[in-house]
């Protein structure tokens, strides 16, 4: 692995410091608050640790209830709701300063057979013709303020490839559909739960921001108030996040200054691995201008 993936995946490994509770470090990507997935994979590792180990997450459903302190460690502290003969359900609560910033249910079950189908992939061009955000932010250095610059420009953990794409800083009124190529910058090893909280972890990267499309609005306008309000993730198969994994979302609906988007993670076989929901804050805030 390289140094960067290394540091992401001790940082979704967490230390357990008592039953049930569980610490984690935080990173700071220059957002202006702690960036959810990194609370998200925290989460699914945090209860993962509490369940039996031929029992694995197939979804996790929480809310974003105020926001982090990317400063800051975060404590978890894990209810072990119920282990019945078939499922494992769990919840989650994350905490910074002695208050919840984040809660979510998650639910565990074993390998089982049984009826199955799927969507089909979207007909998209491979990750090999697209450069990554890393490239891109390159090129549109000249827009991006100095203190996002560096971080912006910088090798990542996981790479992201935009099928669709455009210069965030002028936005333009789009279609709201986006599709990305991602994957981690390197080999990690063969360990199921990993690499789903690995996916937890990406799979908050530009979901929200597809409802903002068709107003030709963007995150990095000062105006743009711009938060997650909840997630929901599905696995549906075991997936290998350093193998490349096509992200297509779409956004049916927006408004009263929330917007809602959804996506399917597809293996490069065509295989869906997963499915997202999310609703998140889009408020203009005129007193920001």
């Amino acid at each position: 692995m390289s140094q960067l993936l290394d540091d992401l995946v001790a940082l979704l490994s967490l230390e357990q410091i008592e039953e049930n509770m569980f610490r984690g470090v935080s990173q700071d990507l220059g957002f202006r608050q702690l960036y959810g997935g990194q609370v998200l994979g925290q989460c699914v590792s945090a209860a993962s640790q509490t369940v039996e180990p031929e029992r694995h997450v197939h979804s996790l459903h929480g809310y974003f209830l105020r926001p982090g302190d990317a400063s800051l460690p975060v404590v978890y502290l894990v209810d072990r709701v119920r282990d019945g003969g078939s499922f494992s359900t769990r919840r989650v609560t994350a905490i910074q300063k002695g208050a919840p910033i984040f809660t979510c249910s998650a639910s565990f079950q074993a390998d089982e057979e049984g009826f199955s189908h799927q969507i089909q992939m979207p007909d998209v061009p491979g990750p090999e013709n697209f450069r990554s955000e890393t490239e891109l932010a390159g090129e549109a250095a000249a827009f991006i303020p100095a203190r996002m610059l560096e971080r912006a420009t910088s090798p990542k953990p996981i790479e992201i490839r935009p099928v669709t794409s455009g210069n965030p800083f002028e936005p333009v009124v789009r279609e709201p559909v986006k599709y990305v190529w991602f994957r981690a910058d390197g080999t990690l090893p063969d360990e199921r739960q990993l690499h789903k909280y690995l996916l937890g972890y990406a799979s908050d990267f530009n979901l929200l921001t597809t409802s903002m499309l068709p107003h030709g609005v963007s995150v990095f306008q000062k105006f743009m108030q711009v938060a997650s309000l909840d997630h929901s993730l599905w696995f549906h198969a075991d997936l290998r996040m350093d193998d490349w994994l096509l992200y297509a979302m779409d956004s049916p609906w927006s408004g009263n200054g929330r917007g809602f988007a959804r996506g399917s993670i597809f293996n490069r076989a065509g295989q869906l691995v997963a499915s997202v929901a999310q609703e998140g804050l889009t408020r203009v805030r005129e007193d920001w201008r």
